[in-house]
């Protein structure tokens, strides 16, 4: 059994130095990874990024991430990720990691993902230049979180977990008001999961959502965001054949 520790939006800032470190050392005791699903700095500043940084640093089980959309505030995700790099954390944009638990190879695949809504009320590639691509973008980190996928299980991965910040299914919005669900997800990233295939999807970024979900093809989708879970992290077991 591989036991997944996940969280997404702690939103850290210099005031907030140390506040999880203290659960962070208990994950070897519950933990065989640690997945973080964006929004992990308020601003998106490299000054915000150390402090993340400082929270996951040495710490005793792996650590891999996406960022989200506060991330990319300050317009320097480039830099957000490389201090996070820094400090030990697998960072991935349309890529995917093997995190090695024991005899068994657990792929991530990850992806910021973006916006455009659900079967039935989305966006389309139609129109105003700024809407196409819109709509392409989210296509593209869709795109990029399948081949992730699929890459990985040519990898002789027993396991793969899907990691995105914004949502693949509509399910775990439940309680945002719906005018907004289209900024907080895509059913491009739930087609891409089940195309692929993976174990688990794992996501953040709707605060006043609802943590299960599913995808149409039948993989679990758990919205970890902070305010969601409402602790440090939750732990997610994966029966292993």
């Amino acid at each position: 059994m591989i036991r997944v520790a996940a969280v997404g939006d702690i939103h850290m800032g210099p005031e907030s130095q140390g506040l999880l470190r203290p659960a962070f050392d208990t994950l070897p005791e519950c933990a065989d990874l640690l997945l973080l699903a964006g929004d992990l700095t308020r601003h998106g500043t490299p000054e915000e990024a150390r402090v993340v940084a400082q929270e996951v640093r040495g710490l005793a089980v792996p650590v891999v991430a996406v960022l989200g959309n506060h991330d990319h505030h300050d317009e320097q995700p480039e830099k957000v990720a490389a201090l996070l790099e820094d400090a030990g954390v697998r960072v991935l944009e349309g890529e995917g990691t093997v995190v090695e638990c024991g005899d068994t190879r657990v792929g991530v695949a990850g992806t910021k993902g973006f916006g455009g809504g659900f079967v039935g009320r989305s966006a389309g590639e139609f129109g105003e230049p700024l809407m196409k691509e819109f709509v392409r973008y989210s296509r593209r980190c869709a795109d990029g979180l399948r081949t992730a996928l699929e890459d990985l299980d040519g990898q002789g991965c027993t396991t793969r977990v899907a990691l995105t910040h914004f949502s693949p299914v509509a399910d775990t919005l439940a309680g945002e008001p719906p005018e907004i669900y289209p900024f907080l997800g895509s059913y491009l990233l739930a087609e891409a999961i089940d195309t692929a295939g993976a174990d688990l999807s794992v996501h953040g970024h709707a605060h006043a959502g609802t943590e299960h979900g599913m995808t149409a093809g039948g993989v679990r989708v758990r919205n970890v965001a902070q305010p969601v879970i409402r602790r440090a992290f939750n732990v997610y077991h994966l029966h292993v054949d």
